[in-house]
C-alpha cells in the first residue's frame, strides 16, 4: 500500500508475539466483545461490508466499515473518513504473531473533528503502544 502523494505519513505499525493461540487472538480482534475488552465499545461484526461504529468517548460514535475478513489471519476496516485499521495474525507454535497497521495518514488532511493528521498520528501512535500491550494482557490471561 504505497501512496505517492506529497503529504503521506508513515503507517503506524506494531508487531508483537503473544503467548496465546491464534483463535483466541482472532476472537479478541474480530468480535465486538473482544474489541470492546481492549480497544473501544463497538457493534462490529466480522463480515465484509458490515458498517459499524466505535464509541470513541469524547469524540462520539466513529463510523467504520469492514473491508476484509480472512479468519483467523487478517481483518481490515475503514475507520472514519480517512483511516484503515488492519490486524494480521500468524500462528507460531501455539503463540501468535500479531501486527497492527493503522494507515491513511496525510499531512494535508484533517480528521472529521478538524484536527490535523500529523499531531493526531503522533497521539494515536502513543495510544496504540499501550493498546497492543492491553490486548496482550487480555489474550494471555
Amino acid at each position: 500500500m504505497v501512496n505517492e502523494t506529497q503529504g503521506t505519513l508513515e503507517d503506524i505499525k506494531y508487531t508483537l508475539v503473544y503467548n496465546a493461540p491464534i483463535n483466541k487472538v482472532w476472537d479478541a480482534v474480530a468480535t465486538s466483545e473482544g474489541l470492546a475488552a481492549w480497544f473501544m465499545p463497538n457493534d462490529m461484526q466480522p463480515v465484509e461490508g458490515h458498517e459499524f461504529h466505535l464509541n470513541a468517548g469524547q469524540f462520539g460514535m466513529s463510523p467504520c466499515k469492514v473491508t476484509h475478513v480472512d479468519p483467523p489471519n487478517s481483518l481490515s476496516f475503514n475507520w472514519g473518513k480517512d483511516w484503515t485499521l488492519t490486524f494480521e495474525l500468524k500462528e507460531l507454535d501455539g503463540k501468535t504473531e500479531f501486527t497492527l497497521i493503522h494507515g491513511g495518514w496525510d499531512a494535508n488532511k484533517v480528521t472529521e473533528f478538524g484536527a490535523p493528521h500529523t499531531p493526531i498520528r503522533e497521539n494515536m501512535n502513543q495510544g496504540w503502544s499501550g493498546l497492543v500491550k492491553k490486548l496482550q494482557g487480555y489474550v494471555e490471561a
